[in-house]
Formats: structure tokens, sequence, C-alpha cells
């Protein structure tokens, strides 16, 4: 059987981002989260908490000593199993809301890419992190930089998403659980990032009055799948088709991770778990 999953932003799906600019942008910036990503996990037991279409786990079973990666669609877990495969790499579904189906302190580094914005219980997602964690292994976060995304007072427009984070915030959430090492920001130049900020200026502007932090959370998300629904959806892709992408004469290495980066597009939080003998 041939599976297949429709694209959105996210669930990245490489072939359906690859031909223009504005999904190439999407996409790369998924690809320089885990090629951070990859000197943390050289060598290590990793765990993919997130992984949607599985593209970014499949990137580090070059360098891991195993990766699982798990996601709570059952879609996307089928997707991944049939295009990606390595001897060291395996897909598995999980449930919201759930305790991870891991032993105590299995994996070495966790990652969890575009997913704390979505989760409902943050202590409960940040408890289980640092329970499956070993002593002394690390977490990387990437969420969204709500900096260029929302004016201060708002709530999110992308209508997956419960929240979005400062760096502050951010930090603030993960201290309890994490000692937390350095948030950073992921950006990119003018010429890269215009595509991005260009899209949260008019998003912003245009869904205010139904995100607006007076008004109801029901409201807000009527809204916003009413809007989806209007510009619909992307085709669906399979998972044994693969397309070459275009040529935009740049790639992930375009994009930096620093503590300040012009035009910030995402946050990237690296946090450790204490070893046992750690104050």
């Amino acid at each position: 059987m041939t599976y297949e999953l429709e694209p959105s932003g996210e669930r990245v799906i490489e072939d359906a981002y690859w031909n223009s600019l504005g999904g190439y942008v999407i996409y790369l910036m998924h690809i320089a989260s885990y090629r951070f990503a990859r000197d943390y996990c050289a060598g290590k037991r990793v765990l993919d908490l997130g992984c949607g279409s599985g593209y970014g786990a499949a990137s580090l079973a070059g360098t891991a000593e195993s990766i699982v990666a798990v996601d709570i669609s059952r879609e996307a877990i089928e997707f991944a199993s049939e295009r990606y495969r390595a001897p060291n790499l395996s897909f598995r579904q999980i449930h919201a809301g759930s305790a991870l189906p891991f032993a105590d302190e299995t994996f070495d580094v966790v990652l969890s890419f575009q997913v704390i914005e979505h989760v409902a219980d943050e202590a409960g997602y940040l408890r289980e992190a640092r329970r499956v964690l070993k002593p002394g292994g690390h977490m990387i976060i990437v969420t969204p930089d709500r900096r260029l995304r929302l004016l201060p007072f708002q709530k999110p427009w992308n209508r997956w998403h419960l929240r979005e984070y400062s760096a502050a915030a951010l930090r603030r959430v993960v201290t309890p659980w994490l000692q937390v090492r350095s948030v950073l920001r992921m950006g990119a130049p003018d010429h890269i990032a215009q595509v991005e900020t260009r899209r949260y200026r008019v998003a912003k502007w245009l869904l205010l009055p139904v995100t607006l932090p007076f008004l109801p959370e029901s409201f807000r998300r009527w809204a916003l799948d009413a809007v989806h629904r209007i510009r619909g959806q992307g085709k669906a892709v399979k998972a044994a088709d693969a397309t070459a992408p275009m040529d935009f004469d740049f790639d992930e290495t375009a994009l930096m991770i620093a503590p300040d980066v012009p035009n910030p597009l995402n946050l990237v939080l690296v946090a450790r778990k204490p070893d046992s003998g750690d104050a």
C-alpha cells in the first residue's frame, strides 16, 4: 500500500515545499533546525518528539546511534515509515496527553521542533521529555518567535497554534523542568527572510479582528478554520513518489542561529537534564 499525506504549514513534506520560494524558505527553516541538532545527536540515542512526515529524523539517521521518531498523526507515521528507511531509524505513533511509551532515561537527546506551540499541557509535555532523557542529556526546542509574527497582545493567527513565545516566555516555561543552556534565534538575510516576514505582516493585520486577546478561543479557532477552508490545502503527496526541488541558489546554510540575528523567525532553546549529582 502507498500512503498519502496532505501538506500543511504544520506538517512539512519535502516535495510540497520545494517548488515555490515561500514554501522553500519554510522547508529550509525546518532543515536548519535538524542541521543545528546534528552535533548534539552524533553517536547518541535520539527521540524526535513530533516528527511529522519524517524527513528530519531521516536526515539524522547517518549521525545518531539510533533515532526513534514519534508523532500523534497515524497518517504521518505511515507516510514516514514507507518513505524513509534506515536500520537505526524507527517511526511510532503516540497519543496526545498520554505518557510516552518509553522507559525512564532512555534517550540522550530529545528534539522538539515546531511542536510545543501546539501542546495544551506544556508542563506534562516537558515532564515526559525530562523523564525519558538520561541525566546530562539535552533537549532542543525550536518554535516560532512571536517578535515579528504578532503584535504584543495578539493571539496566534496560525489556527493550530495555542500560543507563540517570546524568548523570555519560552525560558520561563522550560526552566522548572530542565537547565536552560541557551535561547538563540534563527534568522536570515533580508532577501531570503522577506518572503516570510511579508507573510507575517499580512496575516497579523488581516486576521487581527479574530485574534484579539479578549475574544473566546472557540471563536478564534472557528474563524481561522473558516479562513483555512476558503484558502484550501495543498495536494496530497504519495510516499512512494518524489520530485526534484527547484534551484533557488541558496540552502539552509543561509539561515543563521545565534543570540542576535537579522529577521528573527524561530526561537532555538537548548536545555539539559541535570546529572544525578548536580545540585
